[in-house]
């Protein structure tokens, strides 16, 4: 009797742990149950869900252009981490294109586009992290959510010789890059032909390293919480550790600052 009692007793304890532990399960389903109708009536009321997102944007700022992919991890309704890489080139306000002529009997010859005083192409590469932070939701589907963003990173500058073609003192035609053997060049049009073109001057790229800053505001019309289209406009803030000449005829500096639009589409998941 007694080897009875206890095969009860014991079996009767594996069966309550047993229980126990179906309940906790159909707790931990209801829970999620519930969590998932959450999510989905946040998202009915305008609310961004997802998990993760990634865009491209093409941006236009008050001293160049360049492109830009951006990852997104949602980390509340109301924060998204984030990380960018962006390829862009700088110019300076000063910059003016012009075609150089010349006269070789009864023919006028058109050389290529040069942009007179111009001494580098500024190239940037950034890697940078930030946050995501929505400010309002879109109210409904066809609303628009704005969001802040704000962070920075990595800065690589890259200064490429901007190489002109010209007709030296012996007439004889050649590429030169500027330096104080041939700054004359830079500075006498009469000497110009035209520019060496774009892909002149890639092996004689010089690197410099910086740090950016990012502040934005990003406007959401997307009709689809899965699509991500939008507007955004910011100010952007970059420092290098070495003076990036661009024209010869204005003081080289190391920091820059500009304000900038940019048009951002992706998806969402």
């Amino acid at each position: 009797m007694k080897k009875i009692f206890l095969v009860l007793t014991i079996s009767s304890v594996v069966l309550a742990g047993y229980g126990q532990g179906k309940k906790s399960r159909e707790q931990k389903r209801q829970e999620r149950k519930e969590k998932i109708n959450q999510l989905a009536k946040q998202e009915e009321e305008g609310a961004l869900i997802y998990n993760k997102q990634g865009a491209f944007g093409i941006k236009l700022s008050t001293d160049g252009y360049g492109l830009f992919y951006e990852h997104g991890r949602y980390k509340t309704i109301t924060k998204t981490f984030l990380w960018w890489a962006e390829l862009s080139e700088r110019k300076h306000s000063k910059e003016e294109r012009k075609t150089p002529t010349s006269v070789s009997g009864p023919f006028i010859i058109l050389g290529n586009p040069v942009i007179y005083g111009k001494i580098n192409n500024f190239y940037q590469l950034k890697l940078g992290i930030g946050e995501q932070r929505l400010i309002g939701g879109k109210g409904n589907k066809n609303g628009v959510a704005v969001s802040a963003i704000y962070g920075g990173g990595f800065s690589g500058g890259f200064l490429k010789p901007y190489y002109l073609t010209i007709t030296d003192e012996n007439n004889q035609t050649r590429d030169v890059r500027y330096d104080d053997s041939t700054a004359r060049y830079f500075k006498d049009p009469s000497y110009i032909v035209g520019s060496a073109g774009l892909f002149k001057g890639w092996g004689n790229i010089k690197f410099v390293p910086g740090v950016h800053a990012r502040l934005a505001l990003r406007f959401d019309y997307g009709r689809f919480n899965e699509l991500l289209s939008a507007v955004e406009t910011g100010v952007n803030a970059e420092y290098y550790t070495q003076d990036m000449p661009i024209l010869f005829s204005v003081p080289s500096k190391k920091f820059f600052f500009n304000a900038y639009v940019s048009v951002v589409f992706g998806k969402r998941k």
